[in-house]
């Protein structure tokens, strides 16, 4: 054994500049890793964190760095589909997908993934309710979903059926190996298995949570960042998950905290007290990026922003209304005016990475207020006040967007009268006040069957609310998911195009949308071509 004496003992604790080193023991590191705040309006919409829940712009942002898919989207690159928890995948036939899940996973509570966790992710307990045609069975026998207290709301299972329409069991074939079999031919099902609402989420965690509630507020993934607190409607605090598989994560902590108003966003990332500020409208950027020490970042990114039409509303049920509303807008105006040419109009709802689907001769509505004059006296529609539910710039520039529509359907002939709501649930409730809303679309995956099909298929949210539906879309919606063929699928798509834009208009699309975020100069840090923000080892080259 070593011996010191006093004067020794003060010289080693002089040596290690304070820190006390004996030999035999080590010395504990001090986390030196930077810690970040990211000014946001919103956190999330229903104050849960989980993505069966929480189907959001919003949500997207912050809950990409704590839960994970078996597959990934390049969002920094090129959109394509990567290894995520999966380390590769092929096709057994039209209806399977064999995955070969990555060792050394780790979820947030210190256990390791496992297959059992992946058919618990996808199985009746977390996503259907108990449904009895949603299981898991393999080598290793049955994955059981139990009945009790964290029987998930509707709204979860209407997001598993939207997402999943035809799922039938997750089978598992080894320790690293699953299948994701189809009721049906799908050609999408690997775009499908990387959208959030797939992350693999630890089967332990979710049975010790005392409720669905709790446990959606602080769910357990795979994620290089964990859940340390959630305020709802206030803040959010992510903490490194340093057994992350990817790596250790480069930040300490995370936290999003809520700043409704642009200007207190701005003046906070001024002054210091936030590092990031979301959601810039572009006639503040140049002004931000004067100051030298700031500036913006972004683009385009595959969401739309959309005027979406309740047809059951007495005002709406002709489609001559509807019509006319399309066409007494001037969308490239609104691009100018209020995005400053930093976003364009696309051909409908449709994204260029859609590759052989792309319907490339297609167009929005022309505009044209002639013709939408037209429509409103072919109508016979008598001037009553046409009702327009609106937040407070849930989107960037809502309320401007909002004021030229009004006035350009004014133009027309049409009497639309804005009601500003709190929250999507105002929006969205039915009502004689629900007639046309504001909403935006994306595509989660490289296929239409991932944005026409998902919000205003029979299984999307339009059909589900009562909103909108057509019998001919609908019978379309199921070519576009089951057909193999790539030529009628897309004549599938355009015939839907056709219905959904012009002949019988459930949405208009006004633009893509363009996701600016300010940040400190010395951050080197890059944004995607999607809301997330994404805070790997491999997005983060330090700040200072």
């Amino acid at each position: 054994m070593t011996h010191f004496d006093r004067r020794q003992f003060l010289r080693l604790g002089a040596a290690a500049g304070g820190t006390l080193a004996l030999p035999g023991f080590s010395v504990a590191q001090a986390d030196t890793r930077p810690s970040i705040t990211i000014a946001v309006q919103k956190v999330v919409n229903t104050n849960t964190l989980e993505t069966l829940r929480e189907q959001s712009n919003v949500g997207t942002r912050v809950l990409s760095n704590m839960l994970e898919p078996l597959i990934a989207t390049d969002w920094l690159g090129d959109l394509s589909l990567q290894p995520g928890l999966a380390t590769g995948w092929r096709r057994l036939d039209e209806r399977t997908v064999e995955l070969t899940l990555r060792e050394g996973v780790t979820f947030h509570d210190g256990e390791p993934m496992t297959a059992e966790d992946v058919a618990f992710s996808f199985g009746a307990e977390r996503m259907w309710g108990g449904a009895a045609e949603a299981g898991a069975a393999g080598l290793f026998g049955s994955v059981t979903a139990g009945q009790g207290s964290k029987q998930p709301p509707a709204e979860v299972v209407a997001v598993a059926k939207r997402a999943f329409p035809a799922f039938e069991r997750i089978e598992i074939v080894g320790p690293r190996t699953v299948r994701f079999v189809n009721k049906t031919p799908d050609i999408t099902l690997e775009g499908r298995i990387s959208r959030n609402v797939g992350v693999i989420v630890s089967r332990k965690a979710f049975a010790a949570a005392p409720s669905w509630l709790d446990w959606a507020r602080k769910p357990v993934g795979t994620g290089p960042y964990k859940v340390a607190e959630f305020k709802p409607d206030q803040s959010l605090i992510l903490v490194a998950h340093d057994a992350y598989w990817g790596g250790r994560p480069p930040l300490k902590q995370i936290r999003f905290v809520e700043v409704p108003e642009i200007a207190s966003r701005i003046n906070g990332l001024r002054s210091g007290e936030y590092d990031f500020a979301c959601d810039i409208p572009p006639d503040q950027i140049g002004d931000i990026a004067a100051s030298g020490r700031h500036e913006v970042l972004g683009g385009l990114i595959a969401n739309h922003r959309l005027t979406v039409f309740d047809k059951s509303h007495p005002l709406l049920e002709s489609p001559l209304i509807r019509r006319a509303m399309t066409h007494a807008i001037d969308r490239q105006a609104i691009v100018e005016a209020l995005w400053a040419g930093r976003t364009q109009v696309p051909k409908g709802l449709q994204f260029d990475f859609y590759g052989p689907m792309l319907i490339q001769d297609w167009a929005v509505p022309a505009y044209d207020m002639a013709l939408a004059r037209k429509l409103v006296k072919e109508s016979g529609y008598k001037g009553d006040p046409i009702p327009y539910r609106l937040l407070n710039n849930y989107y960037t520039g809502q309320v401007a967007t909002a004021q030229i529509l009004v006035e350009s359907w004014r133009e027309a002939g049409l009497n639309v009268a804005v009601e500003m709501k709190e929250n999507f649930p105002q929006v969205l409730a039915k009502g004689p006040s629900r007639a046309v809303r504001d909403w935006s679309n994306s595509a989660s995956y490289n296929d239409p069957v991932s944005s026409i099909v998902a919000q205003h298929g029979p299984t999307g949210q339009q059909w589900q609310i009562g909103e909108w539906r057509n019998e001919e879309m609908g019978k379309l919606s199921g070519v576009l998911e089951t057909s193999m063929d790539m030529g009628q699928r897309k004549a599938a798509f355009r015939r839907m195009l056709e219905i959904c834009e012009r002949e019988d208009p459930a949405y208009t699309v006004l633009h893509q949308t363009a996701n600016f975020t300010a940040k400190r100069k010395d951050i080197r840090w890059k944004t995607g071509q999607s809301f997330a923000m994404d805070f790997r080892a491999a997005n983060w080259g330090g700040m200072g």
